[in-house]
């Protein structure tokens, strides 16, 4: 099948992706400071206090009601679609394949690329008292008929607008999507049948930034913009769905804030080594934003949780890594340590503030689900654009992929999770 992704975003990500690999080793070498300065558990202990673990906190959409019958267990009034565990089923969860969807990226194409374990695609999410809805593209496109849905974020949140769109294609006896055209940060996918656009934005820290070229975003220092969203924001202003997601690029020891612009002579750099401090004041921006400038009666906003990583472990076996996992984590209330808690909650508080303001948006945590899956993964089976070293090849983890995911696989769990909320709404 000829795949549907602009010819010019592969030209683009050509020139990038040795700066992308390089990204990846320096994120993974911080992560690895951080987690000596924070302690097992991602917080940061008191003085004399030794780090402690703790229960995942509590999700804001916790719960989402159902009509008897259809998908559903029909005794279940009322399920909390975030507490679960993962069954494994022999015959397979994947309505498409990583060969059979023209949307895939090679990012995420993990049996292409080599991978020969495939359990990864047999294990289905279950929650406690109910079951999630099957996914149906053809019910989803008449839902959203007429709308934009956009998914607005980083590489993660990318990662989960391609699993929906080859889910959607999944569900069609013929494809009905056109092929990705992209404008600047924004890359659209039309139902012109349904007068309908599936879209992603790169904005990976919400506000304005010098990453935010969507494939050259390599820099030794992320300088953010903190009160500046708009350049981003008026892409989005008449979305009538927006699926949001920041974390992982604001994990690092320090970045500077910049007051005025990038071209102004006069502009002032401070460099802060508060990340958790600069989230809060994005969010703050982010939200403010969502206050002034969005349609309350028209407009659905979800923020996905963090999706975690599995570069490091807690002696789940003597590997402590992704590469060569081919099982998920089978211990009841896991929690690893590259799910920040503190970060969790500054999102949960600014929706809590906002929907106090008015402002309804739906936290999809899908963090504690998606933890338990250090087998799902990418690690080596996926494209690398530019030659490996020996030294890389000689050991294997120093350029393995534990941060975005297979496909088909977590994400499509995601969009299930987001799916029954729309068709819901």
């Amino acid at each position: 099948m000829v795949n549907k992704m602009d010819v010019g975003i592969s030209k683009i990500r050509n020139k990038s992706h040795y700066s992308v690999v390089a990204l990846f080793l320096i994120s993974l070498a911080v992560t690895a400071a951080l987690l000596l300065i924070t302690g097992e558990n991602g917080s940061i202990p008191r003085e004399g206090e030794s780090p402690k673990a703790g229960p995942p906190p509590p999700s804001l959409a916790g719960e989402i009601k159902y009509e008897e019958g259809g998908d559903y267990n029909e005794t279940a009034s009322s399920c909390d679609l975030f507490s679960g565990k993962w069954i494994y089923d022999e015959t397979g969860n994947a309505s498409y394949s990583d060969g059979r969807c023209s949307f895939m990226m090679g990012d995420y194409a993990c049996e292409k690329f080599g991978r020969k374990d495939l359990r990864y695609r047999n294990w289905r999410w279950q929650p406690h008292r109910c079951n999630l809805p099957r996914f149906n593209g053809m019910a989803l496109l008449e839902k959203i008929r007429g709308k934009r849905l956009v998914f607005v974020g980083d590489s993660l949140n990318r990662n989960q607008w391609t699993s929906m769109l080859c889910l959607i294609e999944s569900s069609l006896n013929q494809s009905s999507l056109q092929s990705v055209v992209r404008r600047d940060n924004l890359f659209i996918v039309e139902a012109i049948e349904y007068n309908t656009t599936i879209e992603f934005y790169w904005s990976p820290l919400l506000v304005e930034s010098n990453c935010d070229h969507p494939f050259a975003h390599k820099v030794s220092d992320r300088v953010i913009r903190i009160e500046s969203i708009e350049k981003h924001a008026r892409h989005w202003n008449h979305a009538d769905i927006l699926v949001f997601d920041s974390y992982m690029w604001w994990i690092m020891p320090s970045m500077t804030i910049l007051w005025g612009s990038f071209e102004s002579s006069d502009a002032i750099y401070k460099k802060v080594h508060m990340h958790l401090r600069l989230y809060e004041m994005a969010l703050n921006t982010w939200s403010d934003w969502l206050e002034l400038n969005t349609n309350r009666n028209k407009t659905k906003l979800f923020f996905m949780s963090l999706s975690p990583t599995h570069t490091f472990g807690e002696r789940w076996d003597v590997q402590q890594h992704c590469y060569n996992e081919t099982e998920p984590i089978m211990k009841e209330g896991y929690w690893g340590v590259m799910a920040d808690r503190r970060m969790m909650h500054i999102v949960e508080s600014t929706i809590e503030k906002l929907e106090k303001r008015g402002v309804r948006v739906q936290y999809l945590n899908i963090t504690h689900l998606s933890d338990f899956r250090k087998d799902a993964h990418p690690s080596i089976y996926k494209q690398f654009y530019g030659s490996l070293s020996e030294t890389q090849l000689a050991d294997p983890k120093t350029y393995s992929d534990c941060l975005h995911w297979c496909l088909p696989g977590v994400p499509d769990v995601w969009n299930q999770i987001l799916y029954s909320y729309i068709i819901n709404s």
